[in-house]
């Protein structure tokens, strides 16, 4: 990465554009060394031409080509999305599978963090109850009862960090036994065995649901409440249409009463040091902008490497952002059954997008390009540095849980908040959020970190991200020591002794299952 006069940045030697770092954005005739004058106004953020371009010429950045010049460029003009066309997408056949070396690197020795030990040796970052539905129907009773849960019995238990319900939009209108259909069945099954819900997640359902709630906890011991002075003391399902239950506030105290033995049991939960193998940490990005590439999400690939070389497992997703830089993560397979799973995700996506009559032209938004983004290939390439340059030892569907430690790729659409919830089920237990343009996005489940892209917004929103990655645009940081600090944070906050801005705001955003299956 260069820089001239810190006022634009060319990321690779091969590059013809570079991107404006000035927050005020460059003017017309503004000198930028080497006989380089920008030949109009410019914003942060967007690119100008290095060189002359040609009609149809390629654009490149990253040392790739992100499209063709649809009308001839000159040299300092602005580059923005209207003069870049979308080229094809790499071909799925015949890609390098498992063809570069895993870096040689040392293992990383002697870091802790302070989590919460479950018996099938998971960790928790958070000790939370979880209230999960089985169907949209009783959402509106659980928002209720948890406000008087968090009133009335939480302060009781002060090792309990929350009270949560897991609402949805799933559960009945729903093609429940189509194909598709197990996504997200099995991603609401795998949300409740997420680490900070300690195995003492409740299901409240209707009754007459075509997804009953016994499917949700299927794999571990099911006890029906009823409203009886002998109520199971290990019940975790209630539905609301049962016969014991004489109006409505009678269905609250009967779901208060299975809480409070849920509470009493996660407040003997206590923190315990456990090495950093033990993080789970999902890596997002959201609002991204031309900085993404370039500070905030290759600081949080260096964690992510960090993270891996500890023994941990990272997550990276979105398959729309990274479907135009397959080629450049199938050679990281570490073997070739990896590289093929890769490869399978990106075709189901190809498909899932063309019976919907969309293609990938859909993926940037409007902010994405006002923050300097051209296309989704720009964005792709800036999107998998967050996976840093560890080996892909694995390949999850959407919903599916982890498997392995180590860096897996977690199949999933880009949408933040479906991402989100993918992740949750996949069993992170910290997550990671890069942005450029700004997001309030948070999970109450687990700590979300904010990172900025640049230190506009990182001055702008100061209350609102937890690290400013921009220091590296401006050469006030390396890459490298905002890495470190982003892990040292991300140990400090699984161990409770900082809080998520997102945390300490109580800004959390519902989940957002995803369901290719149809809607009856």
């Amino acid at each position: 990465m260069s820089a001239f006069e810190g006022k634009i940045i060319k990321v690779h030697p091969g590059d013809n554009v570079a991107i404006v770092v000035e927050a005020g954005g460059l003017v017309e005739g503004q000198a930028l060394g080497d006989g380089l004058v920008a030949a109009g106004r410019i914003p942060q953020g967007h690119k100008l031409a290095l060189r002359n371009i040609d009609i149809d010429a390629p654009i490149v950045r990253y040392g790739e080509v992100i499209g063709n010049a649809v009308v001839a460029i000159g040299r300092g003009e602005h580059v923005d999305e209207t003069r870049v066309r979308l080229p094809q997408a790499p071909a799925l056949d015949d890609l390098p599978l498992a063809t570069r070396p895993a870096p040689d690197v040392e293992p990383l020795e002697g870091f802790t963090f302070e989590g919460y030990r479950n018996p099938d040796g998971s960790v928790g970052t958070k000790n939370v109850l979880g209230i999960t539905t089985s169907v949209q129907c009783v959402a509106g009773t659980v928002d209720y009862v948890v406000e008087r849960i968090k009133r009335e019995l939480l302060p009781r238990y002060p090792n309990v960090d929350d009270v949560v319900g897991l609402n949805h939009t799933y559960g009945c209108g729903v093609a429940i036994n189509a194909p598709a259909a197990i996504v997200p069945i099995r991603t609401l099954k795998n949300i409740a065995l997420n680490p900070n819900f300690g195995n003492q997640v409740m299901v409240i359902g209707l009754g007459c649901e075509k997804l009953q709630p016994s499917t949700l906890v299927d794999d571990r011991p099911v006890r029906i409440y009823e409203n009886t002075e002998a109520a199971d003391p290990d019940a975790n399902v209630l539905s609301l249409q049962d016969d014991s239950f004489h109006g409505f506030g009678e269905m609250v105290e009967g779901i208060m009463a299975m809480a409070e033995r849920h509470l009493e049991r996660l407040n003997r939960r206590r923190r315990e040091t456990c090495p950093a193998s033990d993080l789970v940490v999902g890596m997002q990005c959201g609002g991204s902008d031309a900085f993404s590439g370039v500070t905030a999400n290759p600081a949080v690939g260096f964690a992510t490497d960090l993270i891996v070389r500890a023994g941990g497992s990272v997550m990276f997703s979105e398959v729309t952002e990274v479907r135009d830089a397959i080629h450049l993560l199938t050679p990281r397979a570490i073997d070739e059954q990896v590289g093929r799973a890769l490869i399978e995700q990106m075709a189901w996506y190809d498909d899932y997008l063309s019976q919907g009559q969309a293609d990938r032209s859909a993926n940037p938004s409007p902010g994405n390009k006002k923050g300097g983004l051209s296309n989704v290939v720009e964005k792709a390439l800036g999107s998998i540095i967050k996976s840093g340059s560890s080996p892909i030892v694995d390949v999850i569907g959407p919903g599916e849980r982890l498997r392995r430690k180590g860096l897996t790729f977690a199949a999933t659409p880009a949408s933040d908040f479906i991402c989100g919830t993918l992740q949750l089920a996949a069993g992170m237990n910290l997550q990671v959020f890069t942005t450029g343009r700004g997001t309030p996005y948070g999970l109450s489940m687990v700590p979300v970190l904010k990172v900025s892209s640049n230190s506009t917004l990182g001055r702008r929103w100061h209350d609102l991200i937890d690290l400013d990655a921009g220091r590296i645009a401006t050469g006030d940081a390396s890459i490298e020591a905002v890495g470190w600090e982003l892990f040292r944070l991300i140990l400090d906050v699984a161990s409770g002794r900082r809080q998520a801005a997102a945390d300490r705001l109580g800004i959390h955003n519902d989940l957002a299952l995803f369901n290719p299956a149809p809607v009856t």
